[in-house]
């Protein structure tokens, strides 16, 4: 039973500030290429491509377990899904710091599929729906998204300094400084299941409201079919998918710049972790700003101007400026951020029963998630047929017109919406 006994709008801030703990944690130890790719594929004794492969493996369970993994949250208690994954996440992380031989690398990647995907996912985002009231969704996944990079940014500066360190004062190999930093990752993330186990109540459904009988007669197919029948769940789904699309063609702004506008590694990486800092602001502010004017609106014009963002970088010139680069690539981080920051919310646009909420959120992001699967795959043929600066023009074109569909279906779900209200409703809206 978690014990943390504050009053309770400070109780519920308290309890998303472990939840956001837990998801800042529980990632990074698992996209450990995005500081140290390099790094660690001479450290696994594999190539690129391995690694790759071992991530596509990773975007091909989640894929599989997004449905599966809300369907769990509707019947596990997700406070004991997050527990569960931050132990077994971190016990396949001192696997993973053994630096094995490749079919057991891809293991411990299946591994953390199941257990960031099917246990975490749809846990971590129905435990922070069902804590926040309706005229607080908002904030709320804007908090968390921005929290979640607040301390993955934090996390990531440690981890850097802490390998700078382990290198230059002890004079170690890279090999054994990664070591160092794979296990500050895996103590952290171990440390938090204890408190999350602790601390976050979850027990709110509207389950508790219905009959013993009713509830048992509502089958996962039944409420698979409610979902699909439901215009708003699609519409918003198309808005994830879309905000999704465009904050995964930022993955690639590092090579876009380096290999095309001459700037040196080191500018760079300066230029790209200053955009990590991003996203504390832009999904904290697109989420309370989400709660204040119509959610469905904001995103809408969210999606918009990240599209302009993304389009504006791929017209740049040859030889523009380091500054100029910098205030377009923050402008595009803080927009795409702000997005993820608030699609979230939506589901209280779909008047989502809380009691199937794990399932809605499984849907949704089965379907506004699965550019995971496609994305790296569409600008991979996309560069191989068109090489050079034209194929990731393309490609930010191709991302950035879906961008402008995502932003019309964000209107027509506010209509949809705001029409299902009552006229009381509507005012408050």
């Amino acid at each position: 039973m978690p014990i943390l006994n504050l009053n309770p709008t400070l109780s519920r801030y308290a309890q998303l500030s472990f939840i956001i703990l837990a998801a800042g944690s529980i990632f990074p130890l698992v996209y450990l290429r995005q500081n140290f790719e390099v790094t660690l594929v001479e450290a696994l004794g594999i190539t690129g491509s391995d690694l790759r492969d071992c991530y596509a493996i990773l975007g091909f369970i989640f894929v599989l377990t997004y449905l599966p993994s809300g369907w769990l949250a509707d019947r596990v208690t997700p406070r004991l899904l997050m527990a569960f994954s931050l132990v077994v996440t971190s016990l396949l992380g001192i696997w993973y710091v053994s630096f094995p031989d490749l079919w057991a690398v891809k293991l411990i990647f299946m591994g953390w599929g199941i257990s960031t995907g099917l246990t975490f996912w749809a846990a971590m985002l129905k435990a922070v729906a069902l804590m926040a009231k309706p005229n607080e969704q908002g904030r709320f996944f804007g908090l968390l998204d921005g929290g979640r990079g607040l301390v993955e940014a934090l996390l990531a500066t440690i981890a850097v300094a802490l390998f700078a360190w382990a290198i230059e004062s002890l004079g170690q190999s890279n090999e054994l400084a990664l070591k160092k930093v794979i296990w500050m990752y895996i103590i952290f993330t171990l440390s938090l299941a204890p408190a999350v186990l602790l601390f976050i109540n979850d027990t709110r459904t509207s389950q508790d409201e219905l009959p013993e009988d009713m509830v048992h007669q509502n089958s996962t197919l039944h409420d698979l079919k409610t979902l699909a029948s439901k215009p708003e769940v699609w519409l918003s789904s198309f808005c994830i998918l879309t905000g999704y699309q465009l904050f995964w063609a930022t993955y690639s702004i590092s090579a876009y710049l380096q290999t095309y506008f001459g700037l040196t590694a080191v500018a760079v990486g300066t230029i790209t972790v200053a955009k990590l800092w991003m996203r504390p602001i832009g999904a904290t502010l697109a989420g309370y700003i989400g709660d204040i004017f119509a959610r469905e609106l904001v995103i809408a014009a969210l999606l918009l101007c990240s599209a302009a963002a993304l389009l504006f970088m791929s017209l740049l010139p040859i030889g523009t400026s380091s500054a100029v680069l910098l205030s377009v690539v923050l402008g595009v981080g803080l927009l795409t951020y702000g997005v993820r920051g608030i699609y979230w919310a939506l589901l209280e646009s779909c008047d989502i029963e809380d009691r199937t909420k794990g399932l809605a959120l499984g849907l949704l992001s089965f379907l506004g998630y699965s550019p995971d699967f496609y994305q790296p795959l569409v600008s991979a043929r996309l560069l191989e047929w068109f090489p050079g600066r034209l194929g990731y023009d393309m490609y930010y074109w191709g991302v950035s017109g879906m961008g402008v569909l995502g932003a019309i279906a964000a209107v027509a779900l506010y209509r949809l919406s705001n029409h299902n209200l009552q006229p009381t409703q509507r005012i408050d809206k």
